[in-house]
């Protein structure tokens, strides 16, 4: 009999094959001591295996460059900086000498402990980071036991399979061949994950968050992996599997259809233009953007200027940084969100002490603030950023008037300063906020005559709106974008926004999904910005559905008393216009849908 297994689509591509069932875990660690008088010996032979790991990660890093890309290398990133991490490195060592413990005992304890403060925080970003530190424990400890490194799984040459396993680490992930892996079917892990981001890049369908799959799977049972839809189905009948095969003909057909889309304009079928710019994480991610067909850059994160470093990034290193992408959309604006540290960001120079609750404490706007130095070098760096494009400043989490008024004062300080330096920018430049609380949208009436433009952050904007960690697995359920609430908020800052003359966008998740984006054009919304690889899918609702269709759905919608009703009514509203079936990850945005 068939079983049903939903979990997150990870890396688009539907398959049948047999399963392959992987078990591997990092060796186990017996507790031992050492002579007083080896101490210094076994700490020396702990930093010998951590160099020795730390050369296998930089290789694979470069592997991985050669193989997928700077981009996804830098997945390996976070390991080396674990290995220089003193917290972990220094307090071994510690452990070692304080209380003789053998290398490989003291190692295993300090990671025990670390997993335990990370595991209770439940935010998928921090959760994924543990298997970065499983990927780094297993190349130290391998060492410090049995002399080696870590291998890649020996997948053998034989038939093609579809591997279940409980979790991947990224270096496995990296090192499997696509000639042996039909697809990857596993427990843990989020589509953020770091295994996750490599399978798609190496074009192998996955599903991850399946719980407990490979506790019900044999090696050879058929499985059928849905890599769009993320489901798995384990002993499919002749029905299923000739269900999904001819689901696989429409997806290709729909994904030719996508390509051919690229560079056609963004205009809905009744005549109105939108912009569809990109989000990226980092200046190499802009080429691919320019390639999917965007039109500039809706939302620069600059965090990776500061997370990981010991200390504050130099003027030129961030200038360059932002020219590179500005000259690379001559023609279209790029807006570059200013450090939106703390959350979940830290940089190691900032020595913060815990916080009960981090997105609710010292992040963002009110950290720049706090820190003028770090504020005014990276706003001068993005003023010389101006004379090369249409660079936009942004500036995350505001709240108060104070805090754009204080903006924009460092602003006109630091054009002072380039002036007397004889420094080249562009006084026409626009500086903006973003809308990712209540308090922001309640007042958007009043901040306009502030700001240049306005772009909804919508993950923020519902997580405080509904008081629901966006983070939280647990929570997943109860985040719901389409509340009644966060649709009110919407409307005000849009009305606010037309009432001032100035731009309003989007640039959360709710702009990569079609629902998400039947609602904001319903509201008026015509700019959008989201991930590189979102683009073609959402040019094909912005060409496929009118803006009258939205706009008549939002009024429907606006009426409504529960976040399921409004989907309900969102999903009646554009259902004649698109088989969302087609679309990829459509509902995470709504998980209890």
């Amino acid at each position: 009999m068939a079983i049903v297994r939903d979990g997150i689509a990870a890396s688009a591509g539907i398959v049948v094959g047999p399963a392959r069932r992987i078990d591997w875990e990092a060796p186990r660690v017996p507790h031992e001591t050492i002579d007083p008088q080896s101490v210094e010996t076994e700490v020396a032979r702990f930093r010998a295996a951590c160099d020795g790991a730390r050369e296998e990660i930089a290789q694979l890093k470069a592997y991985a460059a050669e193989r997928l890309g700077p981009v996804e290398a830098q997945i390996f990133e976070p390991q080396l900086l674990m290995l220089e991490d003193a917290e972990l490195i220094g307090r071994t060592e510690a452990y070692i000498r304080d209380n003789r413990l053998s290398a490989p005992r003291a190692f295993a304890l300090r990671l025990l402990e670390f997993r335990s403060e990370w595991r209770g925080s439940g935010h998928p970003m921090v959760v994924d980071r543990l298997n970065d530190l499983l990927d780094m424990e297993m190349r130290v400890l391998r060492r410090l036991i049995d002399g080696k490194g870590t291998t890649a799984l020996d997948l053998g040459r034989g038939e093609k399979s579809i591997i279940v396993a409980r979790d991947l680490t990224p270096s496995l992930t990296v090192q499997l061949d696509r000639e042996s892996v039909l697809g990857i079917a596993i427990d843990a892990g989020s589509r953020t994950s770091h295994s996750a981001i490599i399978a798609r890049a190496l074009g192998i369908p996955a599903v991850v968050g399946l719980v407990d799959l490979a506790e019900q799977v044999q090696d050879g049972d058929e499985l059928v992996l849905d890599g769009r839809e993320g489901r798995i189905v384990v002993h499919p009948d002749p029905e299923q599997k000739a269900r999904y095969r001819e689901r696989d003909i429409r997806v290709r057909e729909w994904e030719q259809e996508l390509v051919l889309l690229a560079h056609l304009e963004p205009v809905t079928p009744d005549h109105q233009p939108v912009l569809l710019r990109a989000n990226i994480d980092l200046p190499a991610e802009a080429e691919n953007a320019r390639e999917h067909g965007a039109q500039g850059v809706g939302l620069f994160r600059t965090e990776f200027l500061v997370v990981g470093r010991s200390t504050v990034p130099e003027e030129d290193e961030q200038y360059e940084a932002y020219r590179r992408v500005a000259e690379l959309f001559p023609h279209h604006a790029v807006y570059i969100r200013t450090f939106d540290l703390g959350g979940d960001k830290f940089p190691r120079f900032l020595h913060l002490p815990p916080e009960e609750n981090p997105f609710l404490g010292w992040r963002a706007i009110r950290v720049c603030l706090d820190m003028p130095d770090l504020f005014r070098t990276q706003l001068r760096a993005a003023l010389r950023a101006t004379a090369h494009g249409d660079v936009r400043i942004m500036v995350p989490l505001i709240t108060d008037i104070s805090e754009i008024r204080a903006t924009r004062e460092m602003l006109e300080e630091e054009e002072e300063s380039l002036k007397r330096d004889g420094i080249p920018y562009n006084p026409g430049y626009k500086v903006g906020i973003m809308i990712e609380t209540p308090a922001a949208a309640l007042s958007a009436s009043e901040m306009a005559r502030y700001a240049d433009f306005f772009s909804v952050g919508t993950n923020d904007l519902v997580q405080y709106t509904l008081a629901v960690d966006r983070g939280n697995a647990k929570l997943a359920p109860r985040f719901k974008p389409f509340h009644p609430a966060v649709l009110r908020l919407m409307r005000t800052t849009a009305a606010a926004a037309r009432a001032a003359g100035i731009e309003i966008s989007c640039c959360g998740e709710m702009a990569s999904h079609p629902l998400g984006v039947f609602l904001l054009l319903g509201m008026n919304i015509t700019s959008l910005s989201m991930g590189s690889a979102s683009l073609p899918e959402i040019k094909k609702v912005v060409r496929t559905v009118p803006i009258a269709a939205a706009r008549a759905a939002v009024e429907e919608a606006l009426e409504a008393e529960t976040p399921e009703d409004v989907a309900q009514v969102l999903k009646r509203g554009i259902t004649p216009h698109l088989d969302l079936s087609l679309f990829s990850n459509r509902w995470t945005l709504t998980p209890s849908l």
